[in-house]
């Protein structure tokens, strides 16, 4: 299904800062209400933010009307009803009541929306719907499910292969951390698939950053198996290998909020990697994500989500606060806290790593390789040290449950190694220079 969203009106930057504050959970303004009603009224906002802002309010119960039919409505236009499924309206219908979904209506929810057959309108409430309400694990397993079975996968590479990826979300924009990581575990001889996506919630996703700086990102196995045997490194384009996402790709893009797909899209790494460090926007999921990757095969995964303070949250260990994290490892689960003081690095806080355009990220990203120092190089360290250990090289820093921080700092010191003697930056020249036969295009 094309994308109804490339010529739509673009929200004010005030009708988003008031659509931000409701799926928030925030009670704005009567008056503020009433500004937003008439800027949908005007035309002046999208249909996609203008939908979501109803069903807000509808959740919030300031308003009884359907969000998708008052949409219309207010358009003075017929409702957009005739781009969903009888039964899907009705899912719809529960999810925007505050209820949680059963298997068989989440499954068939998911299933509907990558085979395309929810309008944008409709997949807009459902989203705000279920990131109001708060996401179910069987939801969250359905929308697994249903990608995995539509994701063009890539067989045949190293069974120890990592993938480190976070799931975006949390509003932060900072540079980009996994992907620089990425080159840091190839420098080391760790394999590295890794999964990203461009900017959906933020300023510059990975896919973003890596075509800024020309690195190739095949689809087909065979130059993906290449990289890897050459580089030990791959990196994989979400748009390119889950094409059923399209449908869903202009929604996200116009919401600009976090949804259910950013838990979805770490736990669809398309060669199938059983080693996973996956950053979460909040401590409340970790647990989940952990188990979800668990029961589809994972074996050594950590996932993490560091304290900004203020209640800020980042998809990364970080150096601004201690960095919850919850394991996989032994076929045991357990959780622990990372404290950057006892690994040895200066703590700093979340602005020290404040990202931009791709074009500026891909500029920070190719200084660390070739030597900058500061809060940036830190931040990669502190992952990286951490990725070795769920890769199962470097020095385990694990011992009974507990952080082992003399190993931790062993595991630092191998990563910085590898960016001072010129390491990282051949990595990054080599897979530039990469010949994957195709052009380095990426779809979505």
């Amino acid at each position: 299904m094309g994308s109804t969203m490339d010529s739509a009106p673009t929200a004010s930057t005030p009708f988003h800062d008031i659509l931000g504050r409701v799926v928030g959970g925030e009670i704005v303004a009567p008056g503020q209400v009433r500004a937003a009603l008439e800027a949908i009224k005007s035309g002046t906002v999208g249909e996609v933010p203008a939908i979501a802002l109803l069903a807000g309010l509808h959740m919030q119960g300031r308003i009884m009307a359907d969000p998708v039919e008052l949409e219309a409505e207010l358009r003075n236009r017929p409702t957009a009803d005739a781009g969903m499924t009888a039964e899907f309206r009705d899912i719809l219908d529960t999810a925007l009541a505050g209820q949680a979904l059963d298997a068989e209506m989440a499954q068939a929810a998911f299933d509907q929306i990558m085979d395309g057959q929810v309008s944008e309108g409709g997949l807009a409430a459902f989203l705000t719907a279920l990131h109001m309400r708060g996401e179910s694990v069987t939801e969250l397993e359905a929308a697994v499910r249903a990608m995995r079975a539509r994701m063009l996968a890539v067989p045949g590479l190293p069974a120890d292969a990592i993938d480190v990826c976070g799931t975006g979300g949390d509003g932060l924009g900072t540079l980009n951390v996994s992907t620089a990581v990425a080159f840091v575990l190839a420098a080391l001889g760790v394999p590295v698939v890794k999964h990203g996506n461009r900017a959906l919630s933020s300023r510059s996703g990975a896919t973003d950053v890596l075509l800024e700086l020309g690195v190739p990102l095949p689809v087909e196995p065979a130059p993906i198996g290449r990289m890897v045997g050459q580089h030990r490194l791959a990196f994989l384009a979400a748009t390119s290998h889950h094409p059923a996402m399209r449908h869903a790709g202009a929604v996200r893009r116009a919401l600009g909020f976090r949804t259910i797909f950013n838990l979805v899209g770490p736990l669809c790494n398309p060669a199938r990697v059983t080693r996973q460090l996956v950053g979460v926007f909040s401590p409340d999921w970790l647990d989940t994500m952990v188990r979800a990757l668990q029961a589809t095969g994972s074996t050594h995964v950590w996932a993490i989500s560091g304290d900004c303070g203020e209640g800020r949250f980042i998809d990364e260990l970080t150096l601004a606060g201690p960095t919850h994290a919850c394991i996989l490892e032994g076929g045991k689960v357990c959780s622990l806290r990372v404290d950057v003081q006892q690994a040895g690095l200066e703590p700093a806080p979340i602005a020290a790593i404040a990202g931009g355009t791709p074009a500026h990220n891909a500029q920070a990203l190719h200084a660390l390789a070739h030597g900058a120092r500061g809060a940036y190089r830190d931040t990669v360290l502190l992952n990286a040290a951490v990725a070795l250990h769920v890769a199962g090289r470097g020095n385990t820093i694990l011992q009974g449950g507990v952080i082992d921080y003399a190993a931790l700092r062993e595991n630092i010191r191998l990563a910085a190694d590898a960016l001072d003697r010129g390491a990282v930056a051949a990595v990054l020249e080599a897979v530039r220079s990469f010949r994957a036969d195709v052009p380095n295009t990426v779809t979505g």
